[in-house]
C-alpha cells in the first residue's frame, strides 16, 4: 500500500480512492454542521442586541461588555482543549461540548436579566472554547498535510455560512416570535447533531494513535513547549490572528446594530445583510485554500502560501477598513466592510494548517488550543472597545466608523507581524528537524 512519509513521522497508510476519501469529507461534512452551530450560537447575541437592549434597557458599553465576556470565557476554554484531548476520546468530548452549549442557551429564555444574560454567555464561551482545536485535531486525523488547506477552509468556513444562512433565518424568527425561540431553536441543534455524531465516529490515519500513546509507542519525540511558542511561525501566526479576531469580534457583535443603527437599514435588512462579508469571505478563502493545496502538491513552500498569501490578505483588509469614517453612501459602507472582511477572514485556515506543520501529531491539539486562546484575547476587547467608541461618539454612524478603523490599523500591523515571521519549513526544520517533502503523486 502507498504511504505518505514525513521524516520523523511514523508512514500513514494512502486512503483508497474509494470509501476512505467518502469517509473522509463525509466526516468533515459532519465536523462542519457542529460548527455551523458553534457560530450559530455566537452570532445570535448579535442579532438579537437590540431588541435585548430594548428590554433590559441596555446602552451599548453593557452589550459589548457582555459580548468581550463571552470571549474571556472562550479564551480560557481554549486552554482547556489539550486536557480534554488527554482526558477524554474526541468522540466523546465534542459529544460533552455540544449538550453543554445547548444547556447554557436556557437560563436566558427562563429569566431574561442582565446578570443571567452575562453569565449565561460566559458559560457559553467557556464550553465553546475547545471546540475549535478539538474540530480541528479531528478534521486533520482524517486530511494528510499536503491537502489539510481546502478542509481546513471548509470549517472556517461554517462561521460564513452559520451568517449566511443561519443568521438571516433567525432574524425572521426573532421578528415573528421573539428573540427567546432562537435561543430554543439553537439548544435543539446541538442535540440532533449528536444523534449522527455518536454511532458513526471513527478517528482517521493521519491522526495521533491513542494505542500507540498508551503503550509509550508514541510517533515523534515531542518539541520544548518553550521552543514551539517562541518560533517566529507561532509568533508571527498569533498576533496576526488576535487582531484580525478582534475585527470578527466586533463584526460578530456589532454588525447588524451598525446597519440598523448606523446605517439606517431596518431589523430584518441588518439580520439579512449579516451575511454579505461573510458570502465574500468564503469566494476568496476557499479560492486562497484551493490553489494553495494545489500549488504545496506540486512543491510550492508553505513559506509563501501558508506564510506571504495570509499576511497580503491582512494588509488589504487593513487598509480597506480604514478607508470605512470617508464613506458616506450606506451601500458603499456595506460593500468596503465585506470586502475588507472577505480578505481578513481568509487567514485562519492558512495559519492553521502551518502550525500543523511545526509540531508533532500529538502536541497538535494542545498547540491550536494555545493558539486559539492568543487568538481570541482579540474578541475580549473587541465587542466592548467598539461598544465604548459607539457611546462616545456624536453618532452611531460616526462611532462604528471609527471604531471599524481602529480595528483595521490592528489587523494591518498584525499582517505586517506574520510577513515577517511565518516560515512552517523553516520552523519544522528546526524544531523537529524534518524538512517537507513532497507526497507520492497518487496523493496530490
Amino acid at each position: 500500500m502507498p504511504t505518505t512519509e514525513v521524516p520523523g513521522t511514523r508512514a500513514a497508510p494512502a486512503p483508497s480512492a474509494g470509501e476512505s476519501r467518502a469517509k473522509a469529507w463525509g466526516f468533515t461534512g459532519l465536523l462542519m454542521l457542529l460548527y455551523i452551530v458553534n457560530w450559530a450560537d455566537k452570532a445570535v447575541f448579535g442579532l438579537v442586541a437590540q431588541p435585548l437592549a430594548e428590554e433590559l434597557h441596555l446602552n451599548s458599553s453593557q452589550i459589548g461588555l457582555i459580548g468581550s465576556s463571552f470571549f474571556l470565557t472562550f479564551t480560557v476554554g481554549n486552554l482547556v482543549a489539550g486536557l480534554l484531548n488527554r482526558w477524554t476520546a474526541l468522540k466523546w468530548s465534542l459529544a460533552l461540548l455540544a449538550v453543554g452549549w445547548s444547556v447554557a442557551m436556557l437560563p436566558l429564555v427562563v429569566s431574561a436579566t442582565f446578570t443571567v444574560l452575562l453569565l449565561s454567555r460566559m458559560l457559553l464561551g467557556f464550553l465553546e472554547g475547545p471546540s475549535g482545536p478539538i474540530i480541528h485535531t479531528a478534521l486533520y486525523s482524517w486530511h494528510p498535510r499536503e491537502k489539510r488547506g481546502l478542509p481546513s477552509a471548509c470549517i472556517t468556513a461554517c462561521a460564513s455560512i452559520a451568517k449566511i444562512a443561519v443568521a438571516p433565518a433567525l432574524a425572521v424568527v426573532v421578528a415573528a416570535y421573539g428573540w427567546r425561540t432562537a435561543f430554543v431553536i439553537l439548544a435543539a441543534a446541538g442535540l440532533v447533531w449528536l444523534v449522527v455524531w455518536l454511532p458513526t465516529w471513527t478517528p482517521g490515519p493521519y491522526g495521533e494513535d491513542k494505542a500507540a500513546k498508551a503503550t509509550g509507542a508514541a510517533d515523534e519525540p515531542a518539541v520544548p513547549w518553550a521552543k514551539v511558542l517562541l518560533s517566529p511561525t507561532f509568533l508571527g501566526a498569533a498576533l496576526a490572528v488576535m487582531s484580525m479576531y478582534a475585527l470578527v469580534t466586533v463584526v460578530l457583535t456589532w454588525l447588524p446594530s451598525y446597519f440598523e443603527m448606523g446605517l439606517g437599514y431596518s431589523r430584518v435588512q441588518a439580520g439579512t445583510m449579516f451575511g454579505f462579508p461573510s458570502i465574500a469571505s468564503i469566494v476568496v478563502m476557499f479560492g486562497l485554500s484551493w490553489i494553495g493545496d494545489r500549488l504545496i502538491g506540486r512543491g510550492a513552500t508553505s513559506r509563501i502560501l501558508r506564510g506571504v498569501v495570509p499576511s497580503v490578505a491582512l494588509l488589504v483588509c487593513g487598509a480597506t477598513m480604514a478607508l470605512l469614517p470617508s464613506i458616506g453612501t450606506p451601500a458603499a459602507a456595506v460593500a468596503v466592510v465585506s470586502i475588507g472582511y472577505a480578505f481578513g477572514a481568509s487567514i485562519f485556515p492558512l495559519f492553521n494548517a502551518g502550525l500543523a506543520e511545526i509540531v508533532p501529531p500529538r502536541q497538535l491539539a494542545s498547540t491550536l488550543g494555545i493558539f486559539m486562546a492568543l487568538m481570541s484575547l482579540g474578541g475580549v476587547y473587541g465587542p466592548y472597545l467598539t461598544g465604548w467608541i459607539v457611546d462616545q461618539a456624536s453618532n452611531p454612524a460616526a462611532g462604528y466608523g471609527l471604531a471599524f478603523q481602529i480595528f483595521g490599523a490592528m489587523v494591518f500591523v498584525g499582517g505586517l507581524a506574520a510577513l515577517l515571521g511565518v516560515n512552517p519549513e523553516r520552523d519544522a526544520a528546526r524544531l523537529r528537524g524534518t524538512n517537507r517533502i513532497p507526497a507520492p503523486k497518487g496523493l496530490r
